[in-house]
């Protein structure tokens, strides 16, 4: 059996033929030999599921847990830099000896006959799971790996469960319907439990799901709403319900760096576990949030992990106008297996040069291949490279203290550069 977490990643990339395989059933047993039904995971789950904004709201709803003193545990992915970044403590990255234990504890069970084979993802879920469920915590914030419904985080019944938004996105799994693909998100729901609808745009297929099952339904723009308007980084105030149908309202909140619509729906998913929201506690917990990989500023670089156009379009109207005769320069990398022209076509209007780079594996596109998408939307691509690192070195030369430079397409692309330093330039 593996030692260390090295050795367990490693191996787990072994256990299944392909590595996506949705389903419940064969993680459903061995969650159930592990145990893991015998008690609830902690004292209250909230589970976030939708097409982008689950990390944000999931960090959101983690930070301003904590800043009540709640015990949080939260399970994400994928991750950045760290496969322990995935499990959180109380805001701590879970230790490599604890997810070890957990995947001593997944194998023991999995290979009881008759022995269950599990994907990556399925493997981790269940470690992630056993590592919060010995944390005695007073909320568990779990964020759904693809879809919902399939998804092997469903295995757990949501206290308060939260759809973010519905778009294109893993068309190969969840298909290009927009009502089907909101059906899939909407498997996390339970009977008489909340569901939270973060977005206006959803699509019915949602509500009416929630629906079908008794579900309350808390929708932006009726159940709970926020003041903030676009681009503006002025206080905000928001409104919302508790399960009781008691309004409250907070004031003066302040901008926490991440999308509002997605702060909002956070902090109606918490109003729902019984949590008493208090204004102090949520203004210090929204001040101090951080994602990594989200409109990450690291001087005049910005990364961003959006890969599908939703995610592109929102990030296309946050950056801000480069200085006078600076440029906005755009170091792109994506898998194939996303909407790439509909990101370039989103991106295309706020970016004056581009650096193409290639991603490993047989997933990703060429640089080659994304500067004739780019060129074909009118784009003028300024740099093929053979990696994302490869690509920051060769412009490094060119850029001036006026120039911005988004990085963006894939967490791969993000990951790679954050993992090193940025070059800032010095000449103006």
């Amino acid at each position: 059996m593996p030692k260390s977490l090295a050795e367990w990643l490693q191996h787990l990339e072994t256990l299944h033929p392909v590595g996506i395989d949705l389903g419940l059933e064969r993680v459903s047993r061995v969650a159930e030999r592990m145990g893991l039904f015998k008690r609830p995971i902690a004292n209250r789950v909230v589970i976030v599921a939708g097409t982008n904004g689950k990390g944000s709201t999931v960090a959101m709803v983690d930070a301003v847990a904590r800043a009540h003193g709640w015990h949080v545990g939260t399970y994400s992915s994928p991750h950045l830099l760290r496969y322990n970044e995935r499990v959180r403590i109380n805001g701590q990255e879970a230790d490599d000896a604890c997810l070890v234990e957990g995947f001593e504890r997944v194998e023991q069970a999995r290979l009881e006959a008759p022995e269950i084979s599990l994907t990556y993802f399925e493997a981790g879920t269940l470690c992630a799971l056993w590592c919060l469920a010995q944390a005695e915590l007073d909320l568990a914030v779990l964020e759904v790996g693809l879809g919902g419904r399939l998804d092997a985080v469903n295995i757990i019944n949501a206290d308060v469960a939260v759809v973010t938004t519905i778009a294109q996105d893993h068309a190969s799994f969840l298909g290009t319907d927009i009502a089907q693909i909101g059906l899939e998100k909407a498997g996390i729901f339970r009977p008489l439990r909340p569901a939270v609808l973060g977005s206006e745009s959803l699509p019915g297929s949602v509500a009416d799901a929630a629906i079908a099952l008794a579900a309350p339904v808390y929708r932006l723009g009726l159940a709970f709403n926020h003041s903030a308007e676009e681009n503006s980084h002025l206080p905000w105030c928001w409104s919302g319900l508790t399960a009781t149908g008691e309004t409250l309202s907070l004031d003066a909140l302040p901008d926490p760096g991440l999308p509002v619509d997605n702060a909002a729906t956070a902090l109606q998913a918490l109003a729902l576990t019984g949590l008493t929201l208090t204004l102090k506690a949520t203004q210090n917990a929204l001040a101090s949030v951080n994602l990594p990989g989200r409109m990450q500023w690291i001087g005049q670089w910005c990364l961003d992990v959006g890969h599908n156009p939703h995610a592109a379009t929102y990030v296309a109207r946050h950056l801000p106008v480069p200085p006078d005769t600076g440029r906005q320069w755009a170091v792109i990398g994506m898998l194939n297996d996303k909407d790439v022209d509909g990101v370039i076509a989103a991106l295309a209007p706020r970016i004056t040069d581009w650096v193409c780079v290639t991603l490993d594996g047989e997933r990703g596109h060429t640089a080659n291949e994304l500067a004739e998408r780019i060129k074909a939307h009118g784009g003028c691509v300024r740099l093929c490279a053979d990696s994302p690192e490869a690509g920051v070195d060769a412009m490094a030369e060119m850029l001036t203290d006026k120039d911005r430079i988004l990085v963006t397409g894939s967490f791969f692309t993000v990951a790679a550069l954050l993992a090193r330093s940025l070059p800032q330039a010095s000449r103006s």
